[in-house]
Parts: structure tokens; C-alpha cells; sequence
């Protein structure tokens, strides 16, 4: 048996891990351990009670207000331990958060191979999305398996000289779980449900991203009220993040609109389902820009840059940026233009067929660490 532990600590990279979680567990090939960084906790534990996957290892490393040097070090520090006291054959972590770099360092120090599930993206900007950029591309030389979504994530690394027979293209195991998640029966709060209910076209905003905040996200919340005064039978749902600086913004231009509903964080899958109930996506999540499109819903990307341009070329996606004219004036094309809307919502995702992680771990099954 090969012995694997992944590694996880906020709610995207738990949703990534989970298909791969969950094959892993089922193929007698393979011994699993989880550990968790609790990076993120609340939003983490959402995810893990969706997919029923309990920790081995929890390190309970989230502290009020915590920097980025702290989640490192401590991340750091509980990972050593965790690895000096069980001996695995490779250690798997998804994406670009500070606990999956911290994961491939902490391998390398033990001499254990790493696979970086989801590798290869770049926007080639150190600081937009930051620290993201910067942790994925730290991973790319410490990691022994590459396992990369779409073809352009690897030719990103063979331009970076990763060596070739050491990086797949799997698919993204995001929708893997996106498309098991929307299928599954659910039952949602009557508060949720009586939402995704109501009459009219459903926007659904999401937005978070550190280098939005401040006068970005002041012109995201503009352009979402714009939309609502120009679009009578729109109204708005916003699941809205923890970070107070976010709330901040969001409540001071949305809170008093009466087609504008400011709720608490969704679980993921209710979020799944509310996705799959909206009319026109509007984000800066780099999740989502991949989620969205297997459900058939036109996303448009509130970002300077994106790390993942295959939904872009491939008409799934339009990046639009922060500003709030620019904002409101593609969103306005596809609520008035149902052709254009049509031929977004239709567009071929192509960040996967929902089949990643197992091909994920029948690499690791044919290349033995």
C-alpha cells in the first residue's frame, strides 16, 4: 500500500481535496491520513462534514487577526511534528494557500515526495492575488508530482523547466466535487430556499480577495447596486465573507436595497445549489470561475488578472476587472443580449470532465513514490 497524506487548511482547499480524499479512501491500493491546518476553521469544518471526512490531524492553528507570518510558522511547526511521527510515502496539498506551501516545504525537509494537485497556474503579477501567486509558484520546485488542470497550467511549467514526465493533466478536481455536491439532495434552510424562490433574475456576488479591498471592492459594491436600480426583476444574493474590512464595505452600498440580501457564509453545498439556481455570477473567487460554468452559468471575474485564462479563451468566463463601469456595462450586455447570454452559459468548460481525482490517484498507483 502507498501511504498518503493530504494536506488542507481552508475551505477551498478542502473542497479541492475532498474527491481526491474520498478515492483515496476507497482503493485498497492506498493508505490515507488527513491533516488539517485549520487555516480557516469554521468555513473548513463546513466542508469536511459535507464530504464526511474526519482529520487524523487537526493543528488548530487559526488565531484572531492572524498574519501571514504566523499562519506559516505555525503551520510549519505542526506539520514537522506531524511528519517526524508518521513516516507517508508522499504528501498531497491542492492549490496555493499558504497551508499547501507550508506542506510542500515541510515535505521537502523530510525528504518526501510532494504532489501539487492543481499546479501551473500563474498570472506572472507577485502581488495580484496576493499571497497566492507566490505560494503556488514556491511549491513548483519543491514538488516531485505536478498535477496540472488544463494544458495551459502545463505548459506554464514546462516553461518554468519542470521536467515533463513529472507533470499531468488531470482536470481540476473543483469539479469533481462541484457536479457531486449539486446532485446530491439537500435540505436547505426555509430562509435559503424561500430566496431561491423568489420571482426574477438571480445575481449572485462573491467577493473577498485581499487586493480588492478598499476601493475595488467600494466599486463592486457600486456596480452591484447599479445593477439592481437598471434591472428591476434582478435582485442580488451575497454570501458574505468573515473579514470585517469586507462587511464593512459591502453593508455601507448594499444593506439598505430591498433586492439586495446580505447573508452569513454558505455552507458549500448549499452554495453549490445556489449557483446552480442563479441567473449571472459575479466574483472574484478563482474557485468559482471554475465551478460556475459546469453548472452553465456566465461568470464574470471582478479582477485585474486571473490565473486561470482557460475559461476566458474558451468563452466561459470575462474578466472585467474593479471598475464600476465596466462592471455594470458587461453585466447589462448579458442581462439584455439572450443570445450573448447563450452563448456563454453553453461555452464548453474547460477545467475538467469531473473524473480528476481519479486520475489523480491512478498516477500516483502507476508511479510509485
Amino acid at each position: 500500500m502507498i501511504k498518503v497524506m493530504t494536506v488542507f487548511g481552508t475551505r477551498p482547499d478542502a473542497i479541492k481535496m475532498a474527491p481526491v480524499a474520498r478515492a483515496l479512501q476507497g482503493d485498497p491500493r492506498f493508505e490515507l491520513i488527513v491533516t488539517v491546518t485549520g487555516q480557516h476553521r469554521e468555513m473548513l469544518d463546513q466542508v469536511l462534514r459535507v464530504f464526511q471526512i474526519k482529520p487524523d490531524f487537526d493543528l488548530q492553528i487559526m488565531s484572531h487577526g492572524q498574519t501571514l507570518s504566523e499562519i506559516t510558522t505555525r503551520a510549519l511547526s505542526g506539520l514537522d511534528k506531524v511528519l517526524a511521527q508518521n513516516r507517508v510515502d508522499v504528501v498531497l496539498a491542492q492549490g496555493d494557500t499558504t497551508t499547501t506551501f507550508v506542506a510542500a516545504l515541510t515535505a521537502f525537509y523530510h525528504k518526501i515526495p510532494f504532489g501539487h494537485v492543481e499546479a501551473g497556474l500563474r498570472t506572472y503579477d507577485l502581488y495580484n492575488p496576493f499571497p497566492e501567486e507566490m505560494n503556488r509558484r514556491l511549491c513548483a520546485p519543491l514538488a516531485e508530482y505536478h498535477f496540472a488542470p488544463t494544458e495551459q497550467a502545463h505548459q506554464n511549467l514546462i516553461s518554468e523547466r519542470i521536467p515533463a514526465e513529472r507533470i499531468w493533466v488531470t482536470g481540476n478536481t473543483g469539479i469533481d466535487a462541484v457536479l457531486w455536491v449539486a446532485e446530491q439532495p439537500l435540505d436547505l434552510s426555509p430562509e435559503l430556499q424561500s430566496l431561491l424562490n423568489r420571482e426574477g433574475r438571480m445575481i449572485l456576488l462573491t467577493c473577498h480577495r485581499r487586493e480588492n479591498l478598499g476601493e475595488p471592492m467600494t466599486h463592486i459594491a457600486q456596480a452591484a447596486r447599479a445593477l439592481l436600480e437598471r434591472f428591476p426583476d434582478t435582485y442580488l444574493i451575497l454570501p458574505m465573507h468573515k473579514n470585517p474590512l469586507v462587511r464593512e464595505i459591502l453593508t455601507r452600498y448594499l444593506d439598505n436595497h430591498p433586492r439586495a440580501f446580505l447573508i452569513e457564509p454558505l455552507d458549500y453545498a448549499p452554495f453549490a445549489h445556489t449557483m446552480k439556481r442563479a441567473h449571472l455570477i459575479l466574483t472574484d473567487s478563482g474557485g468559482v470561475q471554475e465551478e460556475a460554468p459546469s453548472l452553465g452559468k456566465p461568470v464574470l471575474v471582478m479582477r485585474e488578472t486571473t490565473e486561470r485564462p482557460e475559461g476566458v479563451h474558451a468563452g466561459t468566463s470575462k474578466l472585467v476587472g474593479t471598475e464600476m463601469s465596466l462592471i455594470v456595462e458587461e453585466a447589462a450586455a448579458l442581462l439584455e443580449d439572450e443570445a450573448l447570454y447563450h452563448r456563454m452559459a453553453q461555452a464548453v468548460n474547460p477545467y475538467g470532465d469531473g473524473h480528476a481525482a481519479e486520475r489523480i490517484i491512478q498516477i500516483l498507483s502507476e508511479n510509485r513514490p
